[in-house]
């Protein structure tokens, strides 16, 4: 019977574990100034297990600190006391940021059956502080005449970010599950060219991949993977456009009984394409990120609902032409509870539902 609660108490939290791996505002590949669409970690264990139909609420606390060098100021027209990246002919800096983000994420699981799986829709609201330094000096030449400066520059912003629109199909096969998704992002958040700090990205992107999860609840053991490709339109702003990003995002974890779990998470965020547009002044760089750390998840009922809480964390290693450091994110998701099987029911039979 506590293996059987198991499976009830997974098929519920999968969509919480699934965001509670959620978004770094910064961790991965190039991009423009080092900021991506995809915050590595979005999906993790149970990613691919079908939930519970009805409607689900999840909460995110995300913090994250990153520091990078002068590869990543490249990628912006930034100015320092009067002077430009674009016209120095080398740059020696240091940007450090803060990141705090709050994130809402409520969806709706469908009952009815769409290709033979479970159809999901969500949509994530964020809204956060975000707090960048860039430390520096300038030098170079500007027609006969050269020029050494260095100076700093803080920008601080706390405001709305972008909206997240997903779609998701999941399938089940006993203990094999599997998943494809498509989401993207809707640039509606605060965003200015000229600003270091923003909490949106400024342009449209279009995300979608696959993913499966192996779930045994006799034993207690899961296994999760997720890969995809972030294609980047051109931001309109700056002409700058982001090259095609692969990510990889995985979990694995062990029930110690129906109420909690321990296990590990981790991504790898790798730039497969190159930056690229008139707004670009540094050429085709690309860049890359690898992320590992723990998470521990607890189970508990919540009046006729069900929640699940789950703490997580990432350090960040193997960074290249992106801001890299550790991030962290607390997840609270309550969810519609699974029907109790009948007494009858095999281990099997209640696991889960399509």
């Amino acid at each position: 019977m506590r293996r059987r609660g198991i499976a009830r108490d997974a098929r519920d939290i999968g969509a919480a574990i699934l965001l509670g791996g959620l978004l770094t505002a910064t961790g991965a590949v190039a991009d423009e100034g080092g900021v991506s669409f995809w915050l590595p970690g979005l999906f993790g264990s149970l990613a691919a297990v079908p939930q519970q139909p009805g409607w689900q609420v999840t909460a995110m606390e995300y913090y994250d600190a990153v520091k990078a060098g002068g590869d990543v100021a490249l990628a912006r027209d930034i100015t320092i006391k009067g002077f430009t990246t674009s016209l120095k002919a080398n740059i020696n800096a240091n940007i450090n940021s803060r990141i705090d983000l709050g994130l809402l994420i409520p969806s709706y699981v469908f009952a009815q059956s769409v290709l033979g799986g479970q159809a999901s829709v969500s949509m994530m609201a964020v809204l956060g502080n975000v707090d960048t330094t860039l430390q520096g000096q300038i030098a170079g030449t500007l027609g006969p005449f050269g020029f050494s400066k260095f100076g700093s520059r803080t920008d601080e912003i706390t405001a709305s970010g972008d909206l997240l629109p997903m779609f998701a199909l999941r399938w089940n096969e006993g203990v094999n599950n599997f998943m494809t998704y498509v989401t993207g992002d809707l640039p509606v958040g605060q965003y200015d060219r000229t600003s270091l700090a923003n909490t949106g990205i400024g342009h449209y992107t279009l995300d979608g991949g696959a993913g499966y999860t192996y779930f045994n609840p006799q034993t207690g053991h899961e296994l999760s993977a997720v890969a995809g490709l972030t294609y980047n339109y051109i931001n309109p702003y700056t002409n700058y456009q982001n090259g095609v990003d692969f990510h990889l995002d995985w979990g694995m974890s062990q029930f110690l009984s129906k109420q909690v779990l321990i296990g590990a998470v981790g991504y790898v965020y790798d730039q497969v394409t190159g930056d690229s547009g008139s707004g670009d002044h540094v050429g085709p760089f690309e860049s890359r990120v690898v992320g590992v750390g723990p998470q521990i998840g607890y189970i508990f009922p919540l009046g006729n609902y069900q929640g699940y809480l789950n703490l997580k964390g990432y350090g960040e290693f193997d960074g290249h032409d992106r801001p890299s450091g550790y991030n962290a994110w607390l997840t609270l998701s309550i969810s519609p509870p699974t029907p109790t099987p009948p007494p009858s029911a095999s281990p099997r039979t209640s696991m889960m539902t399509k």
